[in-house]
């Protein structure tokens, strides 16, 4: 090709242009967004109230864990929640700081300090608004489940050490790996045994963790450390509390950092970007799951933490991403809208301006015993167990990936993570290769399935490995399924099955069922069972007899029920 050719074909100025204002156009709010908050305002309200109570408290632990301070911890629930709700890609999502990216933080303020930390947040910032534009959203889809679980116990894990000193009533040691950094504070504690903290700590999270089993989705974790602050104070318990907040939020300013530090900088900010978009885009697919009709924007999900960001650390606070534990709370207490986390931002807000001196007299420990219980509800010990026996792959992602978070840093572990997983699935499909002499299957693309399709009833046969890689593919093709009453998935050519691949298949059921549409399995081999029973794909379907050993005794049984079905209206499977 001529350096002509290449010059005629480069887009023009204008084009660039024209190709950068409907990228815009893409990721910024909609009108459909205004309609859904008007349409149950109600629920969206007490939704919004409800999350504050519980992002209080985690504010503030938060806060006080990234080494920024408890006010840094609420400006960041507040602009961050505003902003990330107004302009990202999710209805339902929860922004905040975070457990994950306090881990992240913690040697960034040993190393640049506070002002390092909200350059930090602002080249995060630019960085996640780039990716929002290359489109770079629909790459989440690529991490498999046993990544993302060992990520998260990784995490559990670390927030939980680093409440130690704090639960234990010593001076943490700065500087130290949590690791090191637990040890030695239990060290000082058995020198000199005090068990008023210890007793704080553990009756913060014991009431917690009682509740999230009678009743889910209580703010109980604010009452718990009302309740304990009112004792402590009452009886004169000399435990190490915060220091106060100052009256209403610090005034709007910009960080200041030396150029010269600017090039170490950048390293950090990469790190922040990935987790504020690993942990964002992984919260935004459980909001998904958790509602029925809900479905996000990757890209302007990452837009919508951008801009949260950039705008973050102007008045004061830290790098930000959506909370998945928020997130839950949120759909859990009837949110339908992005007014529910406006309206969490606004409580959190309100609480600032007219009640900010009581925080002073909150014990340390208590504290810690939130953030202790919250390590331990953000681990799903059935799904670790089941991902430890479904495959070797699996178990061997998921436990390195964890070490390798505990052990080394985030973003080096969902690395590490992807390399095993991904070596793993290709071994996988390297086995199943081979060439076998088939006769065509005369059912696909005849007259019978047009007959099928005419009872509103479709045949899908799954070929080929169903691993992370090509699970989201499957389940994106099966959202376009339209005027359909049964669905048939014949498994009897899926030559490999991971974890990922069948929690996907577990969702298209759910997906499709919440939408009237009855799903009917297959010709599932023996050796991918119990794999799929262990991961709860059987426990999605509507029915246990709607398994089947062949394709023929399945489209018997579908017939017979969408006959059943005729009178009512179709199902309708649009945008997943």
């Amino acid at each position: 090709m001529s350096l002509e050719s290449v010059v005629a074909a480069a887009p023009t100025p204008r084009e660039l242009a024209g190709s950068f204002v409907r990228r815009t156009r893409a990721l910024l709010p909609v009108r459909a967004d205004l309609s859904a908050m008007r349409r149950q305002p109600r629920r969206d309200v007490v939704a919004g109230v409800t999350v504050a109570m519980v992002a209080l408290p985690l504010a503030l632990a938060f806060g006080i864990t990234s080494g920024l301070g408890a006010s840094a911890g609420l400006v960041t629930a507040i602009v961050a929640g505003l902003l990330a709700a107004l302009f990202g890609g999710s209805n339902l999502q929860v922004s905040g700081p975070t457990g994950a990216m306090t881990v992240v933080l913690l040697p960034i303020v040993a190393q640049f300090g506070a002002s390092g930390v909200l350059v930090v947040g602002l080249i995060a910032g630019v960085l996640l608004i780039g990716l929002a534009y290359a489109g770079a959203g629909r790459y989440m889809r690529y991490i498999p489940v046993p990544v993302i679980e060992g990520f998260t116990v990784g995490i559990a894990v670390i927030i939980a050490l680093q409440q130690v000193p704090a639960a234990l009533g010593v001076p943490a040691t700065p500087g130290e790996g949590v690791i090191a950094a637990a040890s030695e504070a239990f060290g000082s504690w058995l020198a000199g045994p005090d068990m008023t903290a210890v007793a704080i700590a553990t009756s913060v999270a014991g009431v917690m963790l009682l509740a999230a089993r009678v009743r889910p989705g209580l703010p109980v974790s604010l009452a718990a450390v009302v309740a304990v602050t009112v004792v402590a104070t009452f009886a004169g318990l000399h435990a190490r509390v915060i220091g106060a907040l100052p009256a209403g939020l610090p005034a709007p300013s910009v960080p200041v950092v030396e150029v010269a530090m600017l090039g170490r900088l950048v390293v950090p900010a990469v790190a922040v970007a990935a987790l504020a978009a690993l942990e964002s885009l992984m919260s935004a697919t459980v909001a998904d799951a958790m509602s029925v009709g809900e479905r996000h924007d990757s890209d302007r999900e990452l837009f919508g933490q951008g801009i949260a960001n950039l705008a973050t650390p102007l008045f004061g606070g830290i790098p930000a991403t959506a909370a998945i534990a928020r997130t839950a709370v949120n759909v859990r207490s009837g949110a339908r809208s992005r007014a529910a986390a406006i309206t969490q931002s606004l409580t959190l807000l309100v609480v600032v301006l007219v009640a900010s001196s009581w925080v002073g007299s909150i014990p340390l420990a208590a504290l810690a015993g939130v953030l202790i219980a919250t390590a331990i509800q953000m681990v799903e010990a059935s799904s670790v167990a089941a991902l430890l026996r479904s495959t070797r792959g699996d178990a061997a992602a998921l436990l390195i990936t964890a070490g390798a978070t505990v052990a080394l840093d985030l973003v080096t572990a969902v690395v590490l993570g992807l390399i095993v997983a991904g070596a793993f699935a290709l071994h996988e499909v390297a086995r199943s290769a081979r060439l076998d002499e088939m006769e065509l299957d005369h059912t696909d693309h005849t007259a019978e399935e047009q007959r099928l399709f005419d009872e509103h009833i479709v045949a899908y046969r799954l070929d080929g490995p169903l691993f992370f890689g090509a699970a989201h593919t499957f389940l994106l093709e099966l959202a376009e399924l339209r005027e359909v009453r049964v669905v048939i998935l014949r498994l009897s050519r899926v030559q490999n099955l991971d974890a990922t691949g069948a929690s996907v298949l577990a969702d298209t059921i759910k997906r499709l069922e919440g939408r009237g549409i009855t799903v009917l399995l297959s010709g599932a081999r023996p050796e991918h069972q119990h794999i799929l029973t262990r991961l709860g794909v059987y426990d999605e379907l509507s029915s246990e007899r709607h398994l089947f050993d062949s394709t023929p005794d399945a489209i018997a049984h579908a017939r017979t029920h969408a006959l059943r079905l005729a009178h009512q209206p179709v199902g309708v499977v649009a945008g997943g």
